[in-house]
Parts: C-alpha cells; structure tokens; sequence
C-alpha cells in the first residue's frame, strides 16, 4: 500500500453544490451535514447545496459550510474505500478538518468553533482597513524584502507560502497596495484576492485571543494521526498542543509548502485532497510532480480512487 496522506481545503474553495450528490447517495455524508445543522441551528445543507453565493463567501458561513463539505467526504472515503493515512494536514481552517480525521477533535466541536474563528476574524479588522494580495513568480527573500520596504509603519507580511512562486502576503490595505505596486514595477504578476479581511497577519491578533477562550471549552482527544501543523509545518502527535497551535495559526503564516515537504521526508507517496475544490492537488503538483494527488468531493472522484 501507498504512504498515504489526507489533506483539506480552507476557504476559497467553496462552491454553492458542494457536497450534494454524496449527500444524496451516502447516508453517512447525510449524517453529517444533519449534525451541522443542528448543532448550528442553521442550515448549513441549504447553504451547501443552494446558496446563495454571497451568503456562504461570508467568513462565518464559508468556515463550517467548508468543514463540513469535507468531514461529509471523509466519512464516505472511510466506508467506501477503507484507506488509513498515515498523516493528514490542513490550509489554515482545513487544519480543524485534519483534526477530526485524526480523531483528536470531534466533528460538533470543530463546527461550532469554525463558526465562531470565522466571526472572530471578520471581526479583528474593520472591512476596508485590511487586505490580502497572491504574488505570483518571486522568492521568499524577494517578497519579505517587499513587505518590509513597502509596510512604512504599517502591518504588512506574508500569510501564505503555498507553494513555489505563488505567496500570499496580508496586512493593512494600504500597504498591500503599496506592495503590489513594487512587484509589478519589478515586472512580476500581484493580485489583490476578493477577501474581507488580512488573515494569518498580526492583525488578526484580537480573533486569536477570542480563539483561545473558545477553545477553553473544547476537550481534545489523542490524535490516532499525526497532523502536520500549519504553525510550524512539522508533525504534531501531543494533544496538549492542539489548542495552542490552533490560536497562533490564526495570526501566524500558513507554511504549506513546508507542510507538504514534511510529509514528503515522512515517505508519502500520495495525498488526498478531501472536501471541495482541487486547490491543494494543484499546489502539490508544483510542489513535487513525483507525488500522486488525487481529491474526493463527489462520485465521480470517488470512484478514481483505489
């Protein structure tokens, strides 16, 4: 058997569909979308399935209309197809999915405390103060360089290493557009992503304090499987550390493509991508071309894998 590695999507990869047809055909994925819904007292399945699209690109819908998209998935490539990973990750809110593979969250927790991260986020900054922009073809030195000439005293850092040539950097608006104005002067490719505000900077220092007390209620079990952290892109087996790493991820860099290689020196062979969207099969693609990647988010993706 392949050394297989389970991965989920954040947000951006929400789509108004998502989830349905497993749900039509998978008691399981129904269960789950069911236990969305009434542990929110919303609908989550309607947002799914129906929209409207404004309603679920808000922060604190896409968070657990995404995680619960993936766990419905999950628990469909569990029965179907009965593979183990042998680690699993996440990008930024797709860590509290990996958390749930691995058994060390239960599904009601994370829901709910994705739900509240979403609210604490969009609400650390007031809309219109913070953006976040993709810069396309430049190395890390290059664009922490940028961040720091293009800051003048304001926040301005990157948020995401997603893969080679694409990072994503994030503080207040005016200094991104300071920024993406010096890439494009150096010939390079920046763009402002349609966000509502600069996740994974220190701006979003207030949601992760409010994350911290949330998470006060929340009880942790062993992780059956390691979860590479977003953090600090390295295995994570102890319990004890869950909550901790899951507060500084908030207003910490989402190191991805550091997370991909871990896994790699680990002797993965294949990732899974499970949820919606083919984002993170996509990075993995640039990030080594050697490892299979292959998703699950309907039947027909289902039945490729084996």
């Amino acid at each position: 058997m392949k050394q297989t590695a389970f991965i989920f999507p954040g947000q951006g990869s929400q789509a108004v569909g998502m989830g349905k047809e497993l749900y039509d055909h998978f008691k399981v994925a129904r269960e789950i979308f069911e236990e969305a819904d009434d542990t929110l007292h919303l609908s989550i399945s309607t947002l799914c399935f129906q929209g409207p699209e404004e309603a679920l690109k808000l922060t604190e819908n896409t968070q657990p209309a995404v995680l619960t998209a993936s766990i419905a998935a999950l628990r469909v490539l569990e029965t179907e197809k009965g593979i183990n990973p042998s680690l699993t990750a996440g990008h930024s809110l797709g860590e509290f999915s990996a958390l749930v593979a691995s058994g060390a969250l239960s599904f009601a927790d994370a829901v709910q405390t994705v739900r509240l991260r979403g609210r604490f986020m969009q609400e650390a900054v007031p809309v219109g103060e913070g953006a976040m922009a993709a810069i396309l073809g430049m190395e890390r030195e290059e664009v922490e360089k940028i961040c720091e000439e293009a800051s003048s005293r304001e926040v301005l850092t990157p948020a995401n290493f997603n893969c080679p040539g694409q990072i994503v950097i994030a503080g207040h608006t005016k200094a991104i557009e300071r920024a993406v104005e010096m890439v494009k002067q150096k010939g390079k490719k920046a763009m402002l992503l349609p966000v509502s505000a600069p996740f994974h900077s220190p701006l979003m220092k207030p949601a992760s304090d409010r994350l911290a007390e949330a998470l006060e209620n929340i009880s942790v079990k062993e992780l059956l499987v390691p979860v590479v952290t977003n953090v600090e892109a390295d295995i994570n087996k102890d319990s004890n550390r869950v909550k901790p790493l899951l507060v500084a991820q908030v207003s910490s860099p989402v190191r991805w493509e550091d997370s991909m290689r871990r896994m790699i020196e680990e002797g993965i062979e294949r990732v899974i991508e499970i949820g919606p969207g083919k984002v993170l099969s996509g990075l993995m693609k640039r990030i080594d071309s050697k490892i299979e990647t292959c998703n699950i988010e309907d039947i027909q993706s289902l039945k490729k894998i084996s």
